[in-house]
């Protein structure tokens, strides 16, 4: 049975590395969007879509995940990895304070994830760029927006903790096979 797992986590918290390196060693993974739909608004003239316009950009963000997590189905892998979940969307829009249709919520619960992991805030390895605004102050709070939005859809989260990308993929492969055993 195919496993879809998010890894998660606020903005610069290594997100990005670990998924490449867990494609590096032969799993399937799904990247990250957001970054394509911010480059796309700003060829449009929109700086920062997220900012301008938290629904549009969420919406956005809401239909690339989606294909994501239905492309999914068709994976041959028993294990997908996912470069944020569907779950991430709400999450950012309640730390805007921004409301949302319900239909956002009702795509989070109908499309349901087998496993999350969330990277916490690391300060030593966070960099602001044109693409990440947010402070690291800002990073933290959305940590524990994520979490919120997670455990509001019943997930169980795990932390993976702080330390080489490798020890990182070795907590989750860990905990993946503690499952399968179980």
């Amino acid at each position: 049975m195919l496993k879809k797992i998010v890894i998660t986590g606020g903005p610069g918290t290594g997100k990005t590395s670990l998924i490449n390196q867990l494609e590096n060693k032969g799993f399937q993974c799904m990247h990250e969007i957001s970054r394509e739909v911010i480059l796309k608004a700003k060829e449009e003239g929109i700086d920062q879509l997220f900012l301008e316009d938290p629904i549009l950009f969420s919406k956005k963000l809401l239909e690339g995940r989606l294909n994501q997590f239905h492309e999914g189905n068709n994976s041959k892998n028993n294990i997908l990895f996912y470069d944020r979940g569907l779950p991430d969307i709400t999450a950012y829009m309640d730390y805007l304070g921004t409301s949302y249709p319900k239909s956002f919520l009702n795509t989070c619960i109908e499309n349901r994830y087998q496993k999350v992991f969330i990277l916490p805030p690391w300060e030593d390895i966070y960099m602001q760029d044109n693409e990440r605004y947010e402070t690291f102050i800002e990073a933290k709070n959305i940590y524990s927006y994520l979490i919120s939005s997670y455990k509001k859809y019943n997930y169980e989260i795990h932390e993976i903790p702080l330390g080489s990308i490798e020890q990182r993929i070795e907590y989750i492969l860990d905990q993946i096979n503690t499952d399968i055993i179980d």
